[in-house]
């Protein structure tokens, strides 16, 4: 019972901040939702508006970072979905099997111009729409073109001129806890080693498997940040500060994706009884403080002169491990450790030549 008190704290912690990121983007749906319906229906007096508040909160909420894409594959989908079923419908008219080969038809002509599979979905549903109705029907094809047009457009002016996110606020409080989760299990994995705890720091490697989501949606919304910060005249003074994130942003991930190789190779490691000198912990602590420390660096908009030394620190710690003594598996980890403070460094502005000196990597080459 003492375990599960903490647990429901870290996940109400995190659902609240998945909802203070993504906030502005119900508020942005809503009020796109809204008003291409009050554009439709009652200014354009379109016979069927439903689909233009549908269009609109697809093109915010599917697609965060790339709203302007998004808007054009689904007007290219719409499109696609139109010429096949008017061509079609035409001439087989309508029913069960004449929707079944338009939606066919109208995927594979998707297919054949390289459309993704936004732009198949909204062809293949503009064409079930356009082949359910009979050729006495009512025309939809216009309407749901016009559609189309009015949503993606009012989605991308709520979400670039009515109501744009500050990209540097969004970005700060994505970026936060991702990497606070990311530090604190490293600071867990550094206690798992030095105390010989395969049980834990297998625990750890299952913890940074499933922050795969945390770190995905972190890099959507450096994407919407970055989209903003280019398009959105009233956000454009923030675009070199974002510049500054997308260069850290993308190192980052990298030292993500080899501190998780590194854990997992800390398991085989502890499995396997190797020897594991003092050094080879608290290098592995150390970086995990570097990443907080470069967080709060760019919070505080300084130069990250703190974060390099703790993680030089944990490359000098590495390479006197090396020299202490490692098995196969953990001399890994100390290789490991290398590209990790590498690219931490690189995050961090360094010039990549400059960043595997100092962290090691041009010595053991």
């Amino acid at each position: 019972m003492s375990a599960v008190g903490p647990k429901l704290r870290r996940e109400a912690r995190e659902a609240y901040e998945r909802l203070r990121t993504y906030f502005l983007v119900a508020v942005q749906a809503g009020v796109a939702a809204g008003l291409s319906w009050f554009v439709a229906s009652s200014l354009l007096h379109n016979p069927q508006p439903l689909f233009a508040p549908a269009a609109a909160v697809g093109t915010i909420a599917a697609a965060i970072g790339n709203r302007i894409r998004r808007t054009a594959e689904l007007l290219a989908g719409v499109s696609l979905g139109v010429l096949a079923g008017d061509l079609i419908i035409e001439v087989i008219g309508a029913g069960p099997w004449q929707t079944g080969l338009v939606v066919a038809l109208a995927i594979s002509v998707a297919v054949v111009f390289r459309g993704s599979g936004a732009v198949m979905v909204q062809a293949g549903s503009t064409a079930v729409l356009l082949g359910t109705v009979s050729p006495a029907g009512p025309d939809l094809a216009i309407p749901r073109t016009a559609n189309a047009v009015i949503g993606g457009g009012v989605a991308v002016m709520v979400a670039l001129l009515i109501l744009p996110l500050n990209p540097v606020r969004v970005v700060h409080r994505a970026a936060g806890p991702t990497l606070d989760l990311f530090a604190h299990q490293l600071t867990v994995a550094s206690e798992a080693l030095a105390r010989g705890d395969v049980d834990r720091a297998e625990a750890v490697l299952q913890r940074l498997r499933a922050a795969e989501v945390e770190r995905r949606q972190t890099t959507e919304i450096v994407a919407a940040a970055r989209e903003v910060a280019m398009l959105s005249p009233w956000r454009w003074r923030r675009r070199a500060l974002l510049r500054r994130y997308e260069h850290a942003a993308e190192h980052l991930e990298l030292a993500f994706t080899n501190s998780r190789n590194m854990v997992r190779r800390m398991v085989s490691l502890l499995e396997a009884r190797e020897p594991v000198p003092p050094d080879l912990p608290a290098a592995i602590e150390h970086f995990g403080q570097a990443l907080r420390l470069l967080h709060r660096d760019f919070l505080a908009g300084r130069t990250p002169d703190i974060a390099r030394a703790r993680a030089m620190e944990a490359a000098g710690e590495a390479q006197r491990a090396r020299t202490a003594g490692l098995g196969f598996s953990g001399t890994i980890v100390v290789s490991q450790v290398s590209i990790v403070v590498s690219e931490l460094l690189q995050a961090s502005g360094l010039p990549k030549g400059e960043a595997d000196r100092t962290a090691g990597l041009h010595a053991r080459r």
